[in-house]
């Protein structure tokens, strides 16, 4: 049997970028994928009508929570029920799903991109949460690295100045920022500089428009590698001067212009030394005798076993598929930690229509915000969020534009010309407010196996216990008091009810009132890393305490989820990992009695304006490991 040095499992975006970088060394890497690697497997793409999300189907063999249709709000408690292959049995739903398909998530997510800020690596100094067993500072060189990888369009100064974070004095993004939606315009001119209360700090908060920072191709940056500048990546990674976001209001599930970042960018840019394997279901990790990982069990559609040999398994299939991987294999048990702190950001919305013209679906989904409420004092009383800018006008609240029709059809019996004007004025004055609110680490909040439930391979199916504690609740009634204040000012018609109960599986009453929540999809913590094998999984480096040689790398290894949605802040571990991965290969490699490599110390400190060249750059070949 072929052995491999590493063997990854999972082809989003942390596999993808741990596989790139090895391969880059001249590594020998499988990744096993258990979804497809194409749109059109299990029987073709589906419509938006019937897959609104993910523009693909599961397979029952490697089947995915899909929110929209899994789970439903009930009238009474528990409020909801939960069906398809994610089971729920908490207070509340954990209401994100996830994708199985080669690119995963990484596929269909929104393309922002923003950092932690430094205070987000220990929330146990405002008294909830897990302290990062690293820090801002040491991550910071693998922000960069992720940054160039990803592609990101942000303003460096605007980034210091309102959020204050620390970057190199010399640093710029690879590309310009996106230029702001005519909502950011309207928001700005109407707010900027006013202040509203935050309930429960009982303080004020000044407001101003910041731009997030994207994945997505806007304008290189000239200054950008001490005036090299960057080169945007087009479809499928290769070079595209020309690739930019065009506005397509598109980007979920797919960016028709190839401007936003996916993990198949990074796999066309696979040097030859890395191989996909897709529709490879990971059902146990081996180990020998002295715990250290050997190798990985994976099944085919059709059940049938086949085993691979590595000397480093990478885990890097989704937070929840860890977990369940991790569970199914029997490992990591030290600590008892494994499958617990599921956090995700419940964001609660509300909406409404503006008094003009807001130009809704001419862009992404965001480019804007609020950042004013992520940080400080008031974090011990409740918790921080961010306030995105929803600019697909109620699409996410009510559904897609065919809701409003049937409003004027059915309840108002307006037609032809009446029907057409009520709608497009509708339409053109919708707005959503998205409050992304942190949530801490809970060991209660877990990921455990279904003791009776099986998928078609005779798996376990993932049985998630969830909840949002006292914290998070609070820190949504000070949201929806801060929505009610931007509304008076902005002057602007609230439309926010949670209503039917079918569609708002995730509602609770606080101090009176209801509240709604959708789940972001940022899944985490459920291998969290930390300082020691009795309270955490992984350590810093994302290494398996108790198993020499096996990583569980991705979102689940975080300590805490912050307000800033996760995925740079994954690629930068991702990144960081496989520095460490390929020093212990080179010490596996070097001759006895020449000492070990020294240990990663980060990235340049500016990096590669095209990232290095892959041999051939062919795209990434699909076999089977000998």
């Amino acid at each position: 049997m072929k052995r491999y040095d590493v063997i990854v499992v999972g082809a989003g975006v942390a596999g993808s970028l741990v596989a790139h970088r090895l391969g880059l060394r001249g590594r020998r890497v499988p990744v096993l994928e258990a979804g497809a690697a194409g749109s059109g497997d299990h029987g073709g793409a589906a419509t938006a009508a019937e897959a609104p999300g993910p523009p693909y189907r599961s397979h029952p063999a490697a089947p995915w929570p899909d929110v929209a249709t899994d789970l439903t709000g009930t009238e009474g408690r528990p409020g909801f029920a939960a069906a398809g292959h994610l089971r729920q049995d908490g207070p509340l739903p954990y209401a994100s799903g996830y994708v199985r398909a080669n690119g995963g998530t990484g596929n269909v997510w929104t393309g922002l991109a923003p950092r932690m800020l430094p205070e987000d690596f220990d929330t146990e100094r405002f008294g909830y949460g897990r302290r990062w067993p690293l820090t801002y500072d040491e991550l910071e060189p693998h922000y960069r690295e992720a940054e160039e990888e990803l592609g990101v369009a942000a303003d460096v100064d605007e980034q210091r100045e309102r959020l204050g974070l620390p970057f190199p004095e010399d640093y710029v993004f690879p590309m310009l920022p996106l230029p702001a939606a005519r909502l950011d315009r309207v928001l700005a001119a109407r707010l900027d500089g006013r202040r509203v209360k935050d309930p429960v700090a009982l303080h004020e908060v000044g407001l101003k428009v910041v731009g997030t920072p994207h994945a997505r191709n806007g304008v290189p940056n000239p200054r950008y590698d001490g005036g090299r500048g960057h080169l945007p990546r087009g479809r499928g990674g290769r070079p595209d001067p020309d690739s930019r976001c065009v506005g397509s209001a598109r980007c979920i599930p797919h960016c028709p212009s190839y401007a936003k970042y996916t993990p198949l960018k990074t796999q066309g840019r696979w040097g030859p030394g890395v191989t996909l394997r897709d529709r490879a279901v990971v059902s146990r990790v081996l180990v020998d005798g002295r715990g250290r990982a050997t190798g990985v069990e994976f099944r085919s559609y059709d059940g049938a076993v086949s085993v691979a040999r590595a000397d480093v398994v990478v885990l890097a299939a989704h937070a929840v598929e860890n977990a369940r991987l991790l569970l199914l294999s029997g490992l990591a048990r030290r600590s008892g930690q494994v499958g617990r702190n599921l956090m995700d950001h419940p964001v609660l919305l509300t909406w409404g229509l503006l008094p003009v013209d807001a130009a809704p679906y001419r862009g992404p989904g965001s480019v804007s915000g609020f950042e004013g409420f992520r940080a400080g004092p008031a974090r011990r009383l409740r918790a921080p969020f961010r306030i995105e800018f929803g600019t697909w006008g109620w699409i996410w609240a009510r559904g897609p534009v065919d809701t409003d029709v049937r409003h004027f059809l059915d309840e108002r019996g307006l037609t032809g010309g009446e029907l057409r004007r009520a709608v497009g004025d509708r339409i053109r004055r919708q707005f959503t407010l998205q409050f992304e609110m942190e949530q801490g680490a809970d060991p209660a909040n877990r990921v455990t196996l279904h003791p009776r439930e099986r998928d078609a391979l005779g798996l376990p199916l993932p049985l998630v216990t969830y909840d949002l504690d006292g914290h998070v609740r609070a820190g949504m009634a000070a949201a929806r008091a801060v929505s009610d204040q931007i509304f008076a000012l902005l002057g602007a018609e609230d439309h926010t009810a949670y209503a039917p109960a079918a569609a708002w599986p995730g509602r609770f009453e606080h101090d009176g009132r209801l509240h709604g929540y959708r789940g972001a999809g940022h899944a985490a913590g459920t291998h969290v890393m930390g300082d020691s094998p009795g309270t955490s999984v992984v350590d810093s480096w994302q290494r398996c305490w108790d198993h020499p040689g096996l990583y569980a790398v991705g979102c689940g290894s975080m300590p805490s989820v912050a307000t800033s949605n996760p995925t740079l802040t994954m690629a930068a571990l991702a990144l960081r990992s496989a520095g460490r991965i390929e020093a212990e290969l080179a010490d596996r490699d070097r001759p006895a009695g020449t000492g070990p490599s020294a240990a990663p110390s980060g990235a340049p400190s500016a990096p590669p304006a095209t990232g290095p060249s892959v041999a051939g750059g062919t795209p990434p070949t699909r076999g089977a490991p000998a």
